[in-house]
C-alpha cells in the first residue's frame, strides 16, 4: 500500500477491473441500507436465501464491485443469490464506521424478509475481519444471527501481532508487516487495536454461528486465521480451518487463474449450502 490512500486506490481499482465475470451472472445494484451494494445472481440461485459478502482491501480501498466475478461464484456454488456491500472507508471514515455499514447491510437483507437461518456473511481479508465484527455487533444488537460465516484470510489481528508477520514475510508477494500497520493506523483512527470490533481475536465469540476459515500457508496473516480459529473453538463455536499450502493471500479471488483457489471457493460454496436451513 502507498502512503496516499487515493493514489493506492486507483492502482487496485485499475487491477480489479480486469478480473473477469462469468457471461451468465446478472450484477445489477441492490440497497443494502448504509453505501451502494449489488445483488449478484446465477441461473439456479435460490433467491429466498442469501449470502452476504464484504470486500477486502485493507479498510482503505475497493468497492461492492472489486470482486463481483468471484463473489458470484461463491454465490453459484452456495446456491443463493449473493450480496456485494459497500463500506466506508478509511481514512476518511475511521472506526467503528465500516462496522455500522455492515450491520446496516444485514439489517437491510433481514427487512428484505429472509430469514436468519438463509443468510450466511463472507468476507475476505479485511472483509473477513469486517464480517466477524458484523456478528459480534449483531450479537449485542440482539438481532438473530445468520446461519453460518466463510471467511478468507481474515484480518483480526489489526496490532499486526502474529508470528507470521515476520516468519512469513519472505513468501508473501503481496502483503508487508509495514503496510498493514499504516492502514490499521488509518482505520483505527485513534481506538485501540485491541477494540474486539476491530480485532475479532480479542472477542468473546461465545453464541456465534459455524465458521469455515480457509487461509494460505505462504501469507503473513496466517497466523490471524489459526489464532481466530483457536479462539472460536475455545468459545464453543463450531470452527473448521482449512490451511492450503504454498497459496498466497485472497487465492480464491483469483480462482478464475488459479486451480486451487476454484477448488477452495467449491469446497466453501458445499459447506455454507450445508448450513443453510431449508425454507
Amino acid at each position: 500500500f502507498a502512503a496516499d490512500p487515493v493514489a493506492t486506490r486507483k492502482v487496485f481499482d485499475e487491477l480489479t477491473a480486469n478480473f473477469p465475470v462469468a457471461e451468465d451472472v446478472v450484477v445489477a445494484p441492490h440497497d443494502l441500507g448504509a453505501g451502494r451494494g449489488l445483488k449478484i445472481t446465477s441461473p439456479g440461485v435460490a433467491d429466498d436465501a442469501a449470502l452476504l459478502y464484504f470486500h477486502g482491501g485493507a479498510y482503505v480501498v475497493g468497492d461492492a464491485g472489486s470482486f463481483k466475478g468471484h463473489v458470484g461464484e461463491l454465490g453459484r456454488a452456495a446456491g443463493v443469490a449473493a450480496y456485494s456491500a459497500d463500506y466506508r472507508l478509511a481514512p476518511e471514515h475511521v472506526f467503528p464506521a465500516a462496522v455500522d455499514d455492515g450491520v446496516a447491510a444485514y439489517r437491510a437483507l433481514l427487512a428484505q424478509g429472509l430469514a436468519p437461518s438463509r443468510i450466511v456473511l463472507a468476507g475476505d481479508s479485511a472483509g473477513g475481519g469486517l464480517t466477524m465484527a458484523v456478528l459480534l455487533a449483531a450479537r449485542a444488537a440482539g438481532l438473530p444471527l445468520p446461519a453460518a460465516a466463510y471467511l478468507i484470510s481474515p484480518w483480526v489481528d489489526l496490532a499486526c501481532a502474529g508470528a507470521s508477520m515476520a516468519g512469513k514475510a519472505a513468501e508473501d508477494p503481496s502483503l508487508t508487516e509495514h503496510g498493514l500497520k499504516v492502514t490499521a493506523g488509518w482505520y483505527l483512527g485513534g481506538a485501540s487495536a485491541s477494540d474486539p470490533l476491530a480485532s475479532a481475536i480479542h472477542a468473546d465469540l461465545t453464541g456465534l454461528p459455524p465458521l469455515l476459515i480457509q487461509v494460505g500457508s505462504a501469507e503473513i496473516l496466517l497466523d490471524d486465521s489459526v489464532r481466530l480459529a483457536a479462539a472460536a473453538g475455545a468459545a464453543g463455536v463450531s470452527v473448521r480451518l482449512d490451511i492450503w499450502p504454498h497459496m498466497i493471500h485472497d487465492f480464491q479471488v483469483f480462482g478464475f487463474m488459479l486451480s486451487a483457489g476454484r477448488r477452495a471457493v467449491a469446497e466453501a460454496g458445499a459447506w455454507l449450502k450445508g448450513r443453510i436451513q431449508a425454507g
